[in-house]
């Protein structure tokens, strides 16, 4: 069997951990006869997502362990948060990408930030997916930033499976829990399955699809599943052998409700992005979660056409294409690694073929497209609509680029977001000049950031959406870098993309203006503002001119 590699030259590598090992792949499958799932998960910060995508990881065999890999053996770590940064804080501060395999479906889960300072990686993400779980925390209900990335969902028409977490915590009843997302979302709600009870008097889930119950049992550790019990239904006796009376009472009179009151699923509806499944569960204690995962392989879609110009792509299409949507350094602290996350949209991608970038129209040679484990990748020979391959550069793919095999082709719909924080970077050691551009280059591309270069002045200014940001930018400078760099007060507070429909009206207003104007990393012009009344200003005076929040990556 191949060597697992560990940077992105590598020649030799697994055909995948999670799918050769973990699994009991064997090496001569065919992928292409797997059917596809592309997922994230969103959520509020501390809800439970990046437990929820590592125990569904396990509930489908690719590790054994929250965080750990079953394969190459047990000292090989792959958790979605793999940052340093994130495993001191606890928080996801990027999107990592997981391919395993279960059944016949091939899954990519895309685990997004949930922090609302890095909600700029997750809006991006979301342009990948074909589908999304939303989980809920039993006890808060819908909150903030839940919220805020299920708007982004329905622009986009994805559907929703909800997962509502820690019910074996003293909660919100069940059914406040669905009337609030109803209510709040404007969303149809079918439940999947119902507890028996919540926090301290919890004793199980049933499963309304298979008429089972997963009982509670104890153990040294505490509450965990046990085995599953087939029902004949609501009224079998079973359940008052599986639990006390008054909760096998307690079921039956609201698990009855809940199947009279809430519509039954329906796929169109789904699809549609007009009903969500509803499942409740605790994924620290494994309850529920293979009843999701089973939920996304029945109900969740395959590859679904992306929006683009001239016209949308539909994965049937022979010809390859697909769309750089995250770029991602140093992922391989050996190596000075810059890898493009692409979402394949059509076609199949073999390791060696030529595409062409059409943002510079240039072929590029795809010599060592790899798919990953979190951290850990490997290379793929062939992937294809549906799939997230990475692609090694060095710094020639942007997010937003279109690859296409042939044929003129931009997909759309790629977002960039204004900072709402601005900085001047200040750099004490001018030795380290070189290190500091390179790394806030990097990480600009990454997103992380926005990076802006004055046209008159030395100071380069740093934006962010959050506080947090400047957080990670600072550690990752020092750990990938060596580079200790410090931050003060901008004299601006605004920054806006500068457009016109007429060429003149804009050489005009960029030329008058040149001592406020700035280059984003892409080469944007960029009007740097110090407040509010300063942008109304320019509104009224320039009518012709266009300031932008937000901007579509070309």
């Amino acid at each position: 069997m191949a060597q697992l590699i560990d940077g992105v030259q590598a020649d030799e590598a697994l055909r995948l951990a999670v799918r050769d090992e973990a699994q009991d792949v064997a090496p001569e499958l065919d992928l292409s006869a797997l059917e596809r799932r592309t997922f994230a998960i969103i959520s509020h910060p501390d809800a439970g997502k990046t437990t929820i995508t590592e125990k569904l990881l396990q509930a489908a065999g690719a590790i054994r362990e929250a965080g750990e890999v079953r394969a190459r053996g047990d000292s090989r770590r792959a958790r979605s948060d793999w940052m340093a940064i994130e495993q001191q804080r606890g928080i996801s501060v990027t999107s990592s990408v997981m391919t395993f395999r279960r059944g016949n479906i091939l899954f990519n889960l895309l685990d997004t930030p949930g922090h609302q300072d890095f909600s700029e990686d997750t809006y991006r993400t979301l342009t990948a997916v074909d589908s999304a779980i939303m989980v809920i925390d039993a006890a808060k209900g819908i909150e903030a930033q839940t919220r805020k990335l299920f708007e982004v969902c329905r622009l986009r028409n994805i559907p929703i499976l909800t997962f509502i977490n820690k019910v074996d915590r003293e909660g919100l009843s069940p059914f406040e829990l669905l009337d609030e997302i109803a209510d709040k979302l404007q969303l149809d709600v079918s439940p999947q399955n119902w507890p028996t009870g919540m926090g301290g008097l919890f004793h199980g889930l049933y499963d309304f699809r298979t008429d089972r119950l997963q009982p509670v049992a104890s153990d040294a550790d505490g509450t965990m599943p046990g085995d599953d019990i087939a029902c004949r239904g609501l009224d079998d006796p079973v359940l008052d052998r599986a639990m006390p009376p008054e909760a096998a009472a307690a079921l039956r009179e609201e698990a009855g409700l809940a199947r009279a009151a809430y519509p039954q699923f329906d796929h169109d509806a789904f699809r549609a992005g007009d009903l969500t499944p509803v499942f409740f569960g605790s994924a620290l204690k494994l309850f529920g979660v293979t009843a999701l995962l089973d939920g996304l392989a029945d109900h969740a879609p395959p590859p679904q056409p992306q929006p683009a110009r001239p016209a949308s792509v539909s994965p049937d299409e022979p010809r390859v294409s697909g769309f750089v949507f995250k770029v991602q350094a140093n992922m391989d602290p050996n190596h000075r690694d810059r890898v493009a996350f692409v979402r394949i949209c059509s076609g199949t991608l073999k390791r060696g073929m030529k595409l062409n970038n059409t943002r510079v129209g240039k072929a590029i040679a795809i010599h060592n497209p790899i798919t990953f484990f979190a951290r850990d990748r490997e290379l793929a020979d062939v992937a294809q609509a549906g799939d997230i391959v990475g692609i090694p550069n060095h710094g020639t793919l942007r997010v937003g680029d279109t690859l296409v095999e042939k044929g003129e082709l931009s997909f759309t719909g790629l977002p960039d977001f204004a900072p709402e924080i601005l900085r001047r970077a200040r750099l004490d050691d001018p030795m380290k000049v070189k290190q500091m551009r390179r790394g806030l280059g990097d990480l600009a591309e990454e997103g992380v950031i926005r990076l802006f270069r004055p046209s008159i002045g030395s100071h380069w200014i740093v934006g962010a959406i959050g506080e947090l940001q400047f957080e990670v930018l600072t550690s990752r400078l020092a750990q990938e870098y060596g580079v200790a760099l410090g931050f003060e007060e901008s004299p601006y507070g605004i920054a806006r993309w500068v457009r016109a429909a007429d060429p003149a009206e804009l050489k005009r207003f960029l030329d008058s203006h040149r001592s406020v104007m700035a280059d984003d990393q892409d080469g944007a012009p960029v009007l740097l503002i110090r407040n509010e009344w300063e942008l109304s200003r320019y509104g009224k005076d320039w009518p012709g001119i266009e300031l932008a929040s937000v901007r579509e990556r070309q």
